[in-house]
């Protein structure tokens, strides 16, 4: 990447630009943020908004195993043998030994959140956002270019809420209940975002009907609360075989992103760097998205089902 004395990226005209798209299918824990209450593992999360993330070293890292692995069955190699393909070393970088000799083209930002489930008294559960959210996404969508952004979304007030006008959430005639809060329904999302997020997500026509049905936009200060305390807090605990009591030290609490999180991250390709081969940003695009299969495990606790995400790529020409 190039930087201007100020320090801003510059963006190279011959760069393909992605959104990577994250749709948590099981509990997902992104890393472990500060413990200061009673929580020990808590999910990491940006300092200024306390929104959950997921850090794009971890994204990077998760996208180069499964290219590794797609490169080491295609080519019948080992997966040791198969970082070291072109296909891998170009687009992430070559291995830890010789990381002086050139930059993966590959650059991923932090995961960040755009929809978050939150229990409710009708419908079972709806997702979540808000104007900070969703005017962040479509700057974010101007950035990667040759897309239309989504449009500016108008701040709602606290205890209000935008959704479909006959949502299976709305008890009554115009209110809803999160979790123990009640808000009362004053209009309808656009119709432009909700058929963005539904069409974008996932192929599954089922989820695209219940997203754009369940989509609830709330006030920024009432979706940063559901964000920051209506995760997944799960005791984990591990025993004495012999004596099947807990270990000394060995009872903890881990917190988890609930599934249905949809979150999304920018990705930006450039030429290849490596000076013996010449790829351009479009062809090492398409060679990882290729790569990468729908779903990814991401996060910890993998033995265990955590971090199973649907995985999508989308641009201007449509989504992978």
């Amino acid at each position: 990447m190039e930087y201007t004395q100020r320090g801003d990226l510059i963006m190279s005209d011959a760069s393909e630009k992605r959104l990577m798209l994250i749709h948590a299918l099981t509990s997902l824990h992104p890393g472990s943020g500060t413990a200061l209450g009673v929580v020990d593992l808590p999910v990491q999360r940006e300092r200024h908004t306390q929104w959950p993330i997921i850090p794009g070293s971890s994204l990077k890292g998760i996208l180069r195993d499964a290219c590794r692995n797609y490169f080491a069955n295609k080519h019948k190699k080992s997966r040791k043998d198969a970082d070291k393909d072109n296909e891998v070393s170009i687009a992430f970088g070559p291995d830890s030994n010789s990381d002086d000799k050139h930059a993966g083209a590959v650059s991923l930002t932090d995961a960040r959140i755009l929809a978050f489930p939150v229990r409710s008294l009708r419908g079972v559960f709806s997702w979540v956002t808000c104007a900070a959210v969703l005017n962040r996404l479509d700057r974010d969508l101007k950035l990667i270019g040759g897309m239309a952004g989504i449009g500016q979304v108008q701040v709602v007030e606290n205890e209000k809420a935008l959704c479909a006008e006959k949502s299976p959430l709305i008890v009554g005639k115009d209110e809803l209940v999160l979790e123990e809060f009640k808000f009362t329904r004053t209009g309808s999302p656009q119709a432009s975002l909700l058929g963005w997020i539904s069409g974008n997500i996932t192929e599954d026509t089922a989820t695209r009907e219940r997203i754009k049905s369940h989509l609830v936009i709330l006030s920024n200060d009432d979706f940063n609360h559901f964000v920051r305390h209506a995760t997944e807090v799960t005791a984990r605990i591990g025993l004495n075989y012999d004596t099947k009591t807990a270990k000394q030290g060995a009872l903890f609490y881990q917190e988890f992103l609930p599934p249905e999180t949809i979150m999304y991250s920018v990705m930006i390709v450039e030429a290849s760097r490596k000076s013996a081969v010449q790829k351009t940003a479009g062809e090492i695009t398409k060679s990882v998205t290729d790569a990468v299969p729908a779903e990814l495990q991401i996060g910890g606790d993998e033995t265990i089902g955590k971090g199973i995400c649907a995985v999508r790529f989308t641009n201007s020409g449509g989504t992978r």
